[in-house]
């Protein structure tokens, strides 16, 4: 994927990160996308969340599809290692990285043409596996390298620039990934980092599909009034379901100085979500209160946001199939491929 590089200057009082690096080394190319896009805010907020969580870059491996979205892994952590899957193929390319090595970080960018219509059934079977990743969909309802057609996630009845009429009815991804068995699903505004940044924290520490659906509006062919994905629609419809707040193992943990109810999800490597509900009686470890609380913001043309469902007792994909702790890119030939006698013992086992 081409960009424009970046110059490699770094202030020299810049502020470094726990392993000694700023910001901007979490940088990649100059954005080509339109100005004013959301994507680039979103490629803000991964940076800003890489450099908070101490992530070495070549520990990492960004994942992506076919899209504008699938543009954004040129824009961050140029170190990291990468794969461009052909159109709505990332999961299943992420899920064959994951399965041989587990040690890397994965990061999956996509987008609602590239996950709900052609990657549909991709993107569900990443999310039946539990695959250990973070799954990213910039959602603006349109295709846009492709002149604005509308996509599966487009609102009934949201008109398009040239003022065409969506008839059918949209995929959710948020309410996809909860009927699905997700383990973490959250839907935040690209246009709202103060939310995303520890959205996407949180995201990356967990241990399982972590699906972030991120309102990321097209400014070139669906910003316009009459579309339900525009900066005005979402900024006036937004309904913030609980305030999260990512405390890393590394820092002291301490007891949150509000007096509102907070509801405290302790990760697998010890870090803590804490959730502040904005709404009343909301459970986010409630898979039922989630897809309930969604539905009803829909019904009344509202945008629910926030971490809407976790659940930090999950199995992976690699706990459910039993693999071993060793990454299999670390494992000697001679297990990888034990010959033609092992595999006669294995069929016996299916004759």
């Amino acid at each position: 994927m081409t960009s424009i590089n970046k110059p490699a200057v770094r202030h020299p009082s810049a502020k470094k990160n726990q392993i000694g690096l700023s910001r901007a080394d979490y940088e990649g190319g100059m954005s080509t996308l339109c100005a004013g896009c959301g994507h680039d805010s979103v490629t803000a907020a991964l940076i800003q969340s890489f450099w908070e969580l101490d992530l070495p870059p070549h520990r990492a491996a960004k994942m992506s599809g076919i899209g504008c979205s699938s543009k954004t892994t040129a824009y961050f952590m140029r170190q990291s290692h990468g794969f461009n899957a052909v159109h709505g193929r990332m999961p299943s390319v992420t899920t064959g990285a994951n399965a041989a090595n587990r040690e890397l970080t994965y990061i999956g960018i996509s987008g609602d043409g590239d996950s709900l219509n052609i990657g549909f059934g991709q993107l569900a079977h990443a999310i039946r596996r539990n695959v250990n990743m973070l799954y990213v969909i910039e959602n603006n309802g349109v295709y846009g390298l492709t002149k604005g057609q509308f996509s599966a996630s487009a609102d009934l009845g949201s008109t398009s620039r040239k003022g065409e009429v969506n008839e059918q009815t949209p995929i959710d991804p948020v309410l996809l990934a909860l009927t699905l068995g997700a383990t973490f699903v959250a839907r935040s505004f690209s246009g709202d980092k103060a939310q995303l940044v520890p959205i996407l924290k949180a995201a990356l520490t967990h241990r399982g599909f972590a699906l972030v659906d991120v309102i990321s509006p097209c400014v070139s062919f669906n910003d316009h009034e009459g579309s339900a994905k525009s900066y005005a629609y979402v900024r006036s419809h937004e309904v913030e379901t609980v305030q999260a707040d990512f405390v890393p193992l590394r820092r002291e943990i301490k007891v949150p100085e509000e007096h509102e109810e907070v509801t405290v999800v302790r990760l697998h490597d010890g870090s803590q979500v804490r959730l502040r509900s904005t709404t009343a009686g909301y459970n986010p470890r409630s898979r039922d209160s989630a897809y309930r609380h969604v539905q009803a913001c829909i019904k009344k043309g509202e945008v629910a946001t926030g971490i809407l469902f976790i659940d930090d007792a999950g199995r992976d994909m690699h706990d459910m199939q039993r693999t071993v702790p060793e990454p299999l890119t670390r494992q000697p030939f001679e297990l990888l491929c034990p010959g033609s006698a092992a595999l006669e013992r294995l069929m016996e086992r299916y004759r």
